[in-house]
């Protein structure tokens, strides 16, 4: 079916504004007198937890008990705080609740883990949230597991010993009892703010690492370059493919990873890699292509990606045994549009600089952050808070003016992708002042479920 709503993460954190994160519902309805609009509000019952990464609870798919479970509860892990919510969603899809909460005292003492980024759930049924760091904010990956029926924390998901330095996403293919996850970075020296000086400090993750899921054992690590910071993990959706890709947010990389010929290794190819551009009036001689989100059509025919530090949004079509191919490319906003401060002095690709975006009369500030793909792969939506920290450093006029959330026409037929200027969600609008949207997730599924 066609999404008719939206649930988004929301977070006041670094806007001088004294008001709790809450989770927006918008109203995707074309033919609704409140269509891209927030028609509900969900605020937590605590400040600064920085709302980040959304995931469902036990849901339809390769679940063991072969049950095809609705979408009824949303997981919502708290990036600084540590918090868990538990959103009611089904009992009334507009208007969602939080029907439970673990405190982040409990995720310390059960678990030494803290900074909770990405949730799935599993194949039997538990949910799995990927960590970035200890309760002091030092690196530290793994994952901790709610019980899916209850939503109690049980406990660490992997064995201590095999604990990796850093970790942020991941995703898993069941019928190859597999599970890859990606590095990210250091909690607490990520809240100081982007530093040039943190390169070559083991700051930002390089690792790719591939887990045992039946066994919770790690069994391959991939090096994917000094400061690459690999990000964001997706398989293909076809049950049966050992393949996925994953994006390296500072070295504008994607990797391909597939399953080799040698019995349960896999391997690692570099597939697209966009250059940096070279600047003046910016932090570094040399702005890279920050890979925030990437996203795979159901089909498994596109790949869709975020610059959030040059402001386009790329598409790729994927084929076998070959490279993606460019097939559609528009900007957003970004850090190098013309009339800003940032001049770009060399570009292998662009002859000029982009011209600023304004839709429904509203100039959009900012890069493009999240990602998310309906599921027949005609409507791309993108947010643009990456890191509130992070967005304050880069996009100050974003944290002043609100984010947005965007709507992209996709061509499913020969690529291409086109701004829809009827749809904006203003979150600068909001009731308590502007405020930062992250994820997107559809109750009625989407591409990265």
């Amino acid at each position: 079916p066609r999404e008719e709503v939206a649930y988004v993460t929301c977070t006041y954190r670094s806007t001088c504004i004294d008001q709790p994160d809450f989770l927006a519902t918008v109203d995707l309805n074309p033919c609704s007198a409140h269509y891209g609009q927030v028609i509900h509000r969900l605020p937590m019952p605590n400040l600064k937890d920085e709302l980040h990464c959304a995931g469902w609870g036990p849901v339809c798919g390769c679940f063991e008990s072969g049950a095809a479970a609705k979408r009824t509860k949303l997981v919502l892990p708290c990036l600084i705080s540590s918090r868990i919510y538990v959103v009611d969603v089904g009992s009334q899809c507009r208007a969602p609740r939080i029907c439970k909460m673990i405190e982040p005292v409990d995720v310390f003492w059960k678990c030494n883990k803290g900074y909770l980024a990405v949730t799935h759930p599993l194949p039997n049924g538990d949910i799995l949230i990927a960590n970035m760091g200890d309760p002091a904010g030092n690196g530290k990956g793994g994952f901790v597991v709610l019980d899916g029926e209850t939503f109690e924390l049980k406990g660490n998901w992997e064995n201590e010993c095999e604990v990796p330095p850093t970790g942020y996403d991941f995703w898993y293919q069941a019928r190859h009892n597999v599970l890859v996850s990606s590095a990210g970075l250091v909690p607490k020296v990520a809240g100081r703010g982007f530093n040039p000086d943190d390169f070559k400090k083991g700051i930002f993750g390089r690792r790719l690492n591939v887990w045992n899921l039946s066994c919770r054992s790690l069994t391959q690590c991939f090096d994917l370059g000094e400061d690459s910071l690999p990000l964001n993990v997706r398989f293909l959706h076809n049950p049966d493919a050992a393949e996925g890709y994953v994006a390296c947010a500072l070295s504008g990389a994607v990797f391909r990873f597939y399953k080799s010929c040698e019995a349960n290794n896999w391997a690692v190819e570099e597939v697209i890699c966009i250059p940096p551009k070279e600047v003046s009036g910016w932090i570094m001689p040399k702005m890279p292509a920050f890979i925030a989100d990437l996203v795979i059509s159901p089909d498994d025919r596109f790949l869709f990606i975020s610059n959030w530090l040059h402001g386009d949004i790329r598409q790729y079509e994927l084929s076998r045994n070959c490279k993606p191919r460019l097939v559609g490319q528009v900007f957003v906003g970004g850090s190098i549009l013309r009339g800003g401060p940032v001049t770009v002095c060399r570009d292998e690709e662009l002859k000029c600089q982009p011209e600023p975006l304004v839709v429904k009369c509203k100039r959009v500030y900012g890069g493009p952050a999240t990602l998310q793909l309906s599921l027949d792969g005609k409507r791309l939506y993108v947010t643009n808070s990456f890191y509130s920290t992070w967005d304050r450093q880069f996009y100050p006029s974003m944290v002043k003016e609100g984010s947005v959330m965007l709507q992209l026409d996709v061509d499913t037929d020969k690529g291409g992708l086109t701004v829809n200027k009827n749809f904006l969600v203003d979150f600068g609008k909001e009731p308590h002042g502007p405020c930062l949207a992250h994820e997107i997730r559809f109750p009625c599924g989407d591409a990265k479920s």
